[in-house]
């Protein structure tokens, strides 16, 4: 029989061949290499046989998928290794997560992280016998048999929830069985290095009405070194926690009178006028006018926007005068009441308008995370309306502002191509013809990008950045979403060169994403070590003496009337206790004021990083502050 390979070229095989077997033709290496395979588009065990006319590419661990799979069978070694030191337990699921697994479980008695080790060296002993994994497949009334014979209910639930005819798949390693899609590891002994991270509670299936499980998390790599450097990672995300830095550079507070509300305190709002300052500059420049649209609005409008069917659960809802309305979650339809206050010719477009507007989403308690996931948050948005001939200039324009700000910051990024999810609205041929006009922009720039399948918004495909911080975290904020549906549904018009009415095309566009989750991945991006220009303070004045106490206020005055962000520390307190305070709260500049200071109308510099770089004319150190601050250098 004939297979392709992922580069086009024809293999011929033997009837009955395997992907393993088509690996081993290939070379030595990728067999020894693989891990799983793909046969037309679909995952499978390298066990699968092969069909003549199959398109096969041999998957690996430096595939995205590939670690999937040895994560997946990382998990089923870890349920396998509780059933053998708990025998009484029972499982429920296992699914792969970013960066690992977990696994939930019902526990006759309670178990704790102090338990990790003996569980470790059970599933040591299983990947060192290097068992052999071996899929099949059970009808309906005999799969429940043999997880009724395990004495395993949550297994059991699960497969009298599948669809009739679905296939019900197991994978068996030793004497281990598990109910399972797969695909998995063609044996346990691939399995290189692993750990357990962490337990918590899960309520079954998500539903807080049913038993809390017991939810084991664990992580899996394909070298040691690999692992290391993630959990070296890890211990930096720590220290550069931005609930904690918010808290000691008092940034923002998160109080029990406003679950996922965030309060931001003075030095907060600084850092967050600061971003919106730069936002506006950039907007203008690049010929946006502002909007700002009510954050309350009748059941119609978002009837016909389709929030209403779409997305109410998310949204907060109340009645006036006894008409049901919701709090925005969303800016786009306002943008279009407000393109709709006055008619429009081809002339005008595209309009660029700009809201920075506050919505409202709600969150899970137990998702809230600090700044990261609110229920309350300030989006950057911006509407374009558009000609259709104008598609692609505008996404490339909206794409360069995308990159100006991401490089301003340090961040490298990369790019999604999201289609159309389930619950979507409009035609077949509106979403081909908008996702064919984002394809078309993105090859145009000569931006690479991968497809992410079925992730898009419910009203249109979008192009997402995800920005990679200082310590390699990736984090989804710029977006680029083209509607050919609210204009529709909303019926806005423009006169044609025609004199005929026509419909603009729309596109939804933010940067930030949500201003509070972009500030919270700064600061854990600059350590709260934010560049001048970003600094709620840029520069603290310590007097040694308190007759150097007039001269460090005369200082600050000339700073503040200059524009910049100074303060100077008066307490009653040594030089070092004021130092050791003023780097905690990461201000950049320090100056060291006593008497000599005072007689020679200098300043004694230290910079955040570096300590001492000696003594300047304090009109030289204003002119190299405000060099920075006004070129928004980063150090």
């Amino acid at each position: 029989m004939q297979i392709v390979l992922k580069n086009g070229d024809a293999m011929q095989l033997a009837e009955g061949a395997t992907a393993q077997d088509a690996a081993q033709a290939i070379s030595e290496g990728l067999a020894r290499a693989a891990v799983a395979a793909k046969v037309n588009g679909a995952l499978v065990d390298l066990s699968h046989v092969l069909a003549d006319g199959d398109a096969l590419e041999i998957v690996t661990l430096k595939d995205k998928e590939g670690l999937e799979v040895y994560r997946h069978t990382c998990a089923h070694v870890l349920a396998q290794a509780l059933k053998t030191v708990f025998p009484t337990c029972k499982l429920a699921i296992g699914p792969v997560i970013d960066n690992g697994y977990y696994y939930d479980v019902d526990f006759k008695t309670p178990i704790t992280m102090e338990d990790f080790e003996k569980i470790e060296a059970e599933m040591r002993k299983i990947v060192k016998s290097n068992l052999p994994i071996r899929r099949f497949t059970l009808p309906r009334e005999e799969a429940i048999a043999l997880m009724s014979k395990y004495h395993e209910p949550y297994k059991v639930e699960l497969i009298q929830d599948l669809p009739e005819g679905e296939e019900i798949s197991f994978y068996q390693q030793g004497a281990f069985t598990d109910l399972c899609r797969g695909p998995h590891l063609p044996s346990t002994g691939k399995i290189k290095a692993f750990k357990l991270v962490s337990i918590a509670g899960a309520y079954w299936r998500g539903d807080e009405k049913k038993k809390m499980l017991t939810r084991i998390y664990g992580t899996a790599f394909a070298k040691k070194d690999e692992m290391d450097e993630y959990f070296q990672m890890l211990e930096e995300a720590k220290k550069r926690d931005h609930i904690k830095l918010g808290r000691e550079m008092k940034l923002f507070a998160l109080l029990p009178e406003g679950k996922g509300f965030p309060f931001f305190l003075p030095n907060g709002m600084i850092l967050k006028n600061t971003l919106i300052d730069y936002w506006r500059q950039i907007h203008r420049r690049e010929g946006y006018v502002e909007v700002q649209t009510p954050i309350i609005l009748n059941r119609s409008l978002w009837e016909t926007s389709g929030h209403w069917d779409h997305y109410k659960e998310n949204m907060y809802t109340t009645k006036i005068d006894g008409e049901d309305c919701a709090i925005k979650p969303m800016n786009c339809p306002g943008g279009l009441l407000v393109y709709k206050t006055q008619p429009h010719s081809y002339k005008d477009l595209p309009i660029r308008m700009g809201e920075l507007g506050i919505v409202h989403r709600h969150e899970k308690s137990g998702q809230l995370h600090g700044l990261m996931r609110v229920r309350c948050f300030t989006q950057d948005d911006a509407h374009i309306f558009m000609l259709p001939e104008q598609i692609t200039g505008e996404i490339k324009g909206v794409v360069r502002i995308i990159d100006e700000v991401y490089k301003l910051f340090g961040f490298k990024y990369h790019v999604e191509l999201s289609t159309r999810p389930e619950n979507s609205i409009g035609s077949d041929e509106d979403w081909e013809a908008a996702t064919n006009a984002l394809r078309a922009a993105l090859d145009e720039i000569g931006l690479d990008y991968v497809v992410n399948e079925g992730d898009g918004a419910f009203y249109g495909p979008k192009i997402d950045f995800h920005l990679e911080d200082s310590i390699k975290r990736t984090w989804q904020c710029g977006t680029i979403q083209l509607d050919f549906q609210l204009p529709q549904r909303f019926e806005i018009e423009y006169v044609g060169e025609d004199g005929q009415k026509h419909r603009p095309i729309m596109i939804h566009r933010v940067v930030f994403g949500s201003i509070e989750r972009f500030i919270g991945i700064l600061i854990e991006h600059f350590a709260g070590k934010f560049p001048v220009w970003l600094a709620p303070e840029q520069v603290k004045v310590l007097p040694v003496t308190d007759r150097a106490a007039d001269y460090a206020q005369a200082l600050v005055k000339e700073m503040n009337a200059m524009g910049l962000r100074a303060s100077a520390d008066l307490r009653k307190e040594k030089i070092g206790r004021k130092i050791l305070d003023a780097e905690v709260e990461k201000v950049p500049y320090k100056l060291i004021v006593g008497d000599k200071e005072v007689e020679s109308g200098t300043v004694s510099v230290r910079r955040r990083g570096e300590g001492d770089i000696g003594a300047m004319a304090k009109d030289d150190f204003f002119a190299l502050v405000k060099k920075e601050n006004d070129e928004k250098t980063i150090f």
